[in-house]
């Protein structure tokens, strides 16, 4: 009897084996074989190469479609095309999606669509971020509209997670027509040069349509979506460099909307002076600097994991971290277009101040702009709509607010880079800060036009009064004796500064009137 039983068991093993090897094979050796040609990797091993080892636990790995039409009943593949599940990154626990582009084209299904939010509704009930790999040739069209219907399916979720979990995209094949609009929801999207691209409508398409004959690449790939659209916030060499960047992000994150990011040792002291800073901005008013160099001197390590690189230039982004802190940081850059603020600078900070109001990390801002770009280009495309964008985003975030000015601070864009009049807790400036209405050169043309013309050397009166007026407003001082600036420090005490006023704000509460939500100016 004993032998019996355990000859049955010994052939359910057997079977499950085999079903577990079907569904491993994903869409065969032949297919497998060619995707990975070119350096790109396979469904599972990029799940692999993004969690910590042995963590991953599949599941719905036997589900399958039920679509009969068009011959559909006979390519049935275990797990059709998708593989979900949960597994940790550094020891965090993350909820995911791998679209295997070998079964079927990784095409989205009613099935494939289930098991994708299956795992958005865990990550949203246990806290947890949520991490989609797309892979896909698009909607399965042998389902028709319950393929489209599962994309909506997504898409809600995405909407109802947005704030409530991280949510990163890694766009890493194909993803086209309404399989665009899910990453575009999620807070930060990876891309790989080369073998990733995303648009709304193809090359072919267009041709079609308008007569342009582009390639993919151009149109969506990873260099076109981080440099001009800022579709994407990081562009990737290649796979195992993208799901490593995931890795390195969520080392700044929090798992949800209601934890603190995760602080973590280090070895560079909170009291360490930044002597550098002391000659690092120009004596010339008009000469560049790279804002980089001042960041990289104040925080830990030096390290600085920049956001939309090269996306709108003018302005930076990104994340790093101070006494083992995460923060965000938002800087003017005046290499690029002397840091004036213009309209993709304007939403790339926005979009990132926003997410860390979200998700309780508190922002940085080192400021140094003159105003906003000028142009008719500017103003027909909405740089008032935009520009309003940063100024509802630095006034609505709660989350503890630090703002250092280096040097310029020029009218409407002082007040919009998180100035004290926006709910800043913290406002430092350096000697060199010049916050005023506009630059001496702007104000005296203004105020003294008619001494100057009447004035029997014109050049010489207006540099008499361009260089009272330097006296008297480009300097921190009178915002200082106003209380706009609560400290104008020495360039070397940069990072004790910040370090004293995160301790001090650590257990900041602030409050926005009760609301279903605000109207932010889109």
């Amino acid at each position: 009897m004993s032998t019996e039983v355990s000859s049955g068991i010994q052939a359910r093993l057997a079977d499950l084996e085999k079903r577990n090897e079907a569904a491993m094979a994903g869409g065969g050796a032949a297919r497998l074989a060619k995707h990975k040609q070119g350096g790109r990797l396979t469904a599972r091993e990029r799940v692999d190469v993004l969690l910590d080892p042995g963590s991953f636990v599949e599941m719905d790995r036997f589900v399958s479609h039920r679509c009969t039409n068009f011959g559909m009943d006979k390519n049935v593949v275990p797990g059709d095309g998708v593989i979900t599940g949960y597994g940790r990154i550094n020891g965090k626990l993350v909820y995911l999606s791998s679209q295997d582009f070998t079964v079927i084209g990784g095409s989205m299904s009613r099935t494939q669509a289930n098991k994708i939010c299956k795992v958005m509704d865990l990550a949203m009930k246990n806290g947890a971020p949520f991490i989609s790999i797309n892979d896909s040739g698009g909607a399965r069209i042998q389902e028709g509209i319950e393929s489209l219907g599962g994309y909506a399916d997504i898409f809600t979720r995405n909407t109802m997670a947005s704030g409530l979990i991280p949510q990163i995209t890694a766009i890493m094949g194909p993803c086209a027509g309404g399989a665009v609009y899910s990453p575009s929801i999620t807070d930060f999207v990876f891309m790989v040069k080369n073998t990733s691209y995303m648009f709304v409508t193809g090359p072919d398409v267009i041709k079609t349509v308008t007569h342009e004959d582009v390639t993919k690449e151009e149109l969506g790939g990873a260099t076109t979506h981080s440099a001009k659209s800022g579709v994407a916030h990081f562009a990737a060499e290649d796979d195992k460099h993208c799901l490593l960047l995931i890795r390195e992000m969520m080392n700044f994150l929090p798992s949800n909307n209601l934890d603190d990011a995760p602080v973590l040792p280090t070895n560079d002291r909170p009291d360490r002076l930044t002597e550098a800073l002391n000659n690092l901005i120009p004596e010339n008013p008009k000469k560049p600097y790279d804002m980089i160099s001042v960041i990289t001197e104040c925080v830990d390590e030096g390290y600085f994991l920049e956001v939309h690189k090269h996306f709108a230039q003018n302005l930076i982004v990104g994340f790093a971290r101070f006494n083992g802190r995460p923060v965000g940081i938002v800087a003017n850059q005046p290499n690029i277009l002397a840091g004036c603020l213009n309209i993709e600078a304007s939403r790339k900070g926005a979009r990132f101040i926003r997410f860390c109001d979200a998700f309780n990390i508190p922002v940085v801002s080192f400021v140094d702009v003159p105003g906003f770009l000028p142009g008719k280009d500017q103003e027909w495309n909405g740089i008032i709509t935009h520009g309003a964008k940063l100024l509802y985003a630095y006034a609505e975030a709660t989350v503890p607010k630090i703002t250092v000015i280096t040097r310029k601070a020029y009218g409407g864009a002082y007040i919009v880079m998180g100035s004290k009049l926006l709910r800043s807790d913290v406002n430092l400036a350096y000697p060199s800060a010049e916050i005023a209405v506009m630059g001496a050169d702007g104000a005296v043309s203004i105020i003294f036009r008619e001494e100057i013309n009447k004035a029997k050397d014109p050049v010489a009166e207006r540099a008499r009064l361009t260089a009272e007026y330097e006296a008297k407003f480009s300097n921190p001082y009178v915002s200082a004796e106003l209380g706009y600036t609560d400290e104008v420090i020495e360039p070397a005490m940069t990072r004790k500064r910040i370090i004293d006023s995160l301790e001090m704000l650590k257990h900041k509460r602030d409050i926005t009137p009760a609301k279903k939500h605000g109207n932010i100016p889109l």
